[in-house]
C-alpha cells in the first residue's frame, strides 16, 4: 500500500471555492488501485509544518496505481490548479509512504 501525502502552502487570499473544487475533483477520480482519499485543514499540532495550511492523502494499492495517478490527465489538470493556488510548485510538499 502507498500513501501519497500532500501538504499545501496556500497563497494568502487564495480562492477557497477553487480549493474546494480541486478537492472534489481529486475525490472523484476513479482509477484502478486508488483506494482512498482524505483531505482537510492541517492542524499542525506539533508545530512541525508551519505554513502548510491544508493537505490530503491518497491511498493506492501499489506503486503501479500511484504511477497511473501521476500520469492521469485529470490528476495533472487538478494538480496544475493546486500549483496556482500555492503560488508555484515550491508551495507543495509531497511524500509517498509505502507499507
Amino acid at each position: 500500500m502507498i500513501r501519497h501525502v500532500v501538504l499545501l502552502r496556500l497563497q494568502p487570499g487564495h480562492d477557497a471555492g477553487e480549493l474546494g473544487e480541486v478537492m472534489a475533483g481529486l475525490a472523484g477520480l476513479s482509477l484502478e488501485g486508488l483506494t482512498g482519499f482524505d483531505h482537510g485543514p492541517n492542524l499542525d499540532m506539533e508545530g512541525k509544518s508551519p505554513g502548510y495550511s491544508y493537505g490530503f492523502v491518497v491511498t493506492f494499492a501499489d506503486r503501479a496505481a500511484l504511477a497511473r495517478y501521476a500520469a492521469d490527465p485529470g490528476h495533472q489538470a487538478l494538480g496544475a490548479r493546486l500549483v496556482a493556488l500555492c503560488g508555484g510548485a515550491e508551495g507543495i510538499f509531497v511524500a509517498d509512504l509505502e507499507s
